[in-house]
């Protein structure tokens, strides 16, 4: 089971625009560093730095492939934050459900045909 820190780490480690890019990159396609840096404005050096903070976020993993490294998305990681904010989407989901509901009561309390008036007839 993750916790608040494991979170936190998650978190921080997207927070970065560069990292949030380089996640979104692996994500859709397994890569080594230098097709990311290729692909990036940031020196080959810096991409590695940040799959680290990923790695270590376990927001990525590696696998050898020969003399490369490949890195793509953890699942597990990211089904952990998928779980983190599972935990807030029903209760966030539940009060908006609830202030909808409240809202529409009050716009038809407040409607001429609910209060009983009459209409021409």
């Amino acid at each position: 089971m993750e916790t608040r820190l494991d979170i936190t780490a998650k978190l921080a480690a997207l927070a970065d625009p560069t990292r949030f890019t380089v996640f979104e990159m692996i994500a859709d396609t397994p890569s080594a560093v230098g097709d990311l840096a290729s692909r990036l404005p940031v020196s080959r050096p810096a991409v590695s730095q940040h799959l680290k903070v990923l790695t270590d976020a376990r927001l990525a993993r590696v696998r050898e492939d020969g003399a490369r490294r490949i890195y793509s998305v953890e699942p597990a990681g990211l089904a952990e934050m998928r779980r983190w904010i599972e935990t807030y989407w029903e209760a966030v989901l539940d009060r908006f459900e609830d202030a909808a509901l409240r809202e529409v009561g009050r716009r038809e309390a407040k409607s001429p045909q609910s209060a009983g008036e009459e209409t021409e007839g």
